[in-house]
């Protein structure tokens, strides 16, 4: 009895440890960037060839692409942004132009990102970065990276301008799952552990009593018509094996569940 009771216990920890490591918090990042000076380009004046992707720290220094946002260039921006090309291994899933980025001073490039991958999948909770390429002529590259952690906290950055970015923003804005405060049905249940029989003593409205064993395999189920705060139910589990059974009360507002152990 012993054994499934802490057998039943690691597998709470492991769920719980489970469920952290891949929590997936939806919510929209806000990217904004600004170029320093309009640099003198050999792409027609003043255009330029420009990526931003999001990548994700999976492992130590290792960084894993995600998705691209933009990639603005002459065709194929590949050629022209090799630190993008390399990244996302010219994936252009995701892009929103493959025309020339035309700059116009002191504006700002404003990109957005679902917290999906570029399966359509929302990317796990952790440690992420947007990372920007510019190229304005065949020699002249910049890029710049900009790291934040994607979860249930909301994030708001500025980014310290370099020799070739300014005027940056981050913003991650968690959409958070709106909280029900319906009040669910309340009981005290003794004794607790029981040699068979369990009185349930009603503090709220229950309409339903239903009795599990540790595998779900349904032992007891009632309909309760008037249960009022002041009712009791007595349930007799003399007839099962010894183990932990789960009692499950609900009403309109829902469900409150207690674990009983059988030690007959």
């Amino acid at each position: 009895m012993k054994k499934n009771v802490l057998n039943f216990i690691g597998f709470v920890a492991l769920f719980c440890i489970s469920y952290n490591v891949s929590a997936q918090t939806a919510g929209t990042l806000t990217f904004k960037v600004g170029e320093v000076l309009p640099k003198a380009s050999t792409y027609s004046g003043t255009k330029r060839v420009f990526a931003v992707w999001i990548e994700q720290n999976t492992t130590g220094t290792t960084w894993t692409y995600v998705k691209t946002l933009c990639a603005y260039g002459k065709n194929t921006p590949s050629n022209h942004i090799p630190t993008w090309k390399t990244a996302s291994a010219s994936n252009t899933t995701g892009v929103t132009s493959t025309s020339t980025l035309t700059w116009v001073a002191n504006a700002l490039q404003t990109l957005t990102w679902d917290g999906k991958n570029v399966a359509g999948t929302l990317a796990p909770d952790g440690n992420y970065r947007v990372s920007v390429e510019e190229c304005w002529d065949h020699g002249g590259t910049g890029v710049i990276r900009v790291p934040f952690t994607k979860g249930t906290a909301a994030v708001n950055l500025t980014p310290t301008a370099d020799t070739n970015f300014k005027s940056m923003t981050l913003v991650w804005t968690p959409t958070l799952a709106t909280e029900n405060f319906s009040v669910n049905p309340e009981a005290i249940v003794y004794p607790n552990p029981t040699k068979g029989v369990v009185t349930i003593d009603f503090k709220s409205d229950v309409k339903n009593i239903k009795v599990v064993d540790l595998l779900g395999k349904e032992v007891y189920n009632e309909e309760i018509k008037e249960a009022t705060s002041s009712t009791s139910k007595r349930i007799d589990l003399s007839g099962y094996n010894d183990g932990i059974y789960f009692i499950n009360i609900s009403n309109e507002n829902g469900k409150s569940t207690y674990k009983v152990l059988l030690e007959k």
